[in-house]
């Protein structure tokens, strides 16, 4: 399926400004800015000046986060996005309710108490933004993710993702049974998505540090609903074909008559 672009001028846009440089001008201004963020529950705030928020915007990392303060500028960041820009871009700084700066990983012991499935969901989250798609939470679809060809404002979403385990373990529990998977694909097909299981193999490592991630492996899958009109050979070839058969069935009969 071709992404379906929001207007007539919006693909040539993506074109022109790829989302893989615009997270790399992400990077470059965060390190230069020294940026670092406060931990906040289960987000990371991050003052902004007015450079940042744009390209936070176009690299679609967070959220704008409206304050009392007039004089300052908010961003939020999830725990995927925020260990995203610490572990893999190496580009922001973390600070926790102590005042002290978090390693990445207190982050990452940090996150996996606050969601014991984190290790999945930031592996295929990960996974996605290293293949410059854009990904976004999915929860008002069901999913964990949504996946973009490029900017939200652009392109409708392609993808709707649910990061699941290998085996069947604890973490493990969507899916399951034949309900579970023609409900999601039936709400998928509702709103013009592909659903796309990212299948993450710990590989028996286990989650003690984020450097077991380097050793984690993915699979993806997509499902999608049969549709009866389509089918695997062409009906019209079969149809012409039939029409061959049967006339050269009359001319036989006529032959013999």
């Amino acid at each position: 399926m071709k992404p379906r672009w929001k207007g007539k001028a919006s693909e040539a846009k993506a074109s022109a400004d790829p989302m893989s440089k615009i997270v790399s001008q992400l990077h470059s201004s965060l390190i230069e800015t020294r940026t670092c963020g406060l931990l906040s529950s289960c987000s990371v705030l991050v003052e902004v000046d007015a450079e940042l928020v744009d390209l936070l915007n176009r690299a679609c990392f967070g959220r704008p986060r409206i304050t009392a303060q007039k004089d300052k500028q908010w961003f939020q960041l999830d725990m995927e996005e925020t260990f995203y820009l610490c572990f893999s871009l190496k580009c922001l700084k973390v600070i926790g309710e102590d005042g002290s700066t978090k390693s990445n990983e207190e982050l990452w012991e940090y996150f996996k108490s606050k969601k014991p499935v984190f290790p999945i969901s930031y592996k295929a989250y990960s996974h996605l933004r290293h293949k410059n798609w854009v990904v976004r939470l999915g929860l008002q679809y069901g999913v964990d993710f949504v996946a973009y060809h490029h900017h939200p404002a652009l392109v409708h979403s392609k993808y709707a993702v649910l990061a699941l385990p290998e085996g069947d373990n604890d973490l493990n529990g969507r899916l399951r049974v034949w309900s579970d998977v023609h409900c999601t694909v039936r709400l998928c097909g509702s709103v013009a998505k592909t659903l796309l299981i990212v299948i993450v193999n710990s590989n028996g490592l286990g989650s003690n540090s984020p450097s077991c991630l380097e050793h984690y492996t993915v699979e993806e899958r997509t499902i999608t609903r049969w549709n009866p009109e389509q089918s695997r050979e062409d009906q019209r070839g079969l149809q012409n074909q039939t029409k061959e058969d049967n006339s050269e069935i009359f001319r036989s009969r006529c032959s013999k008559n």
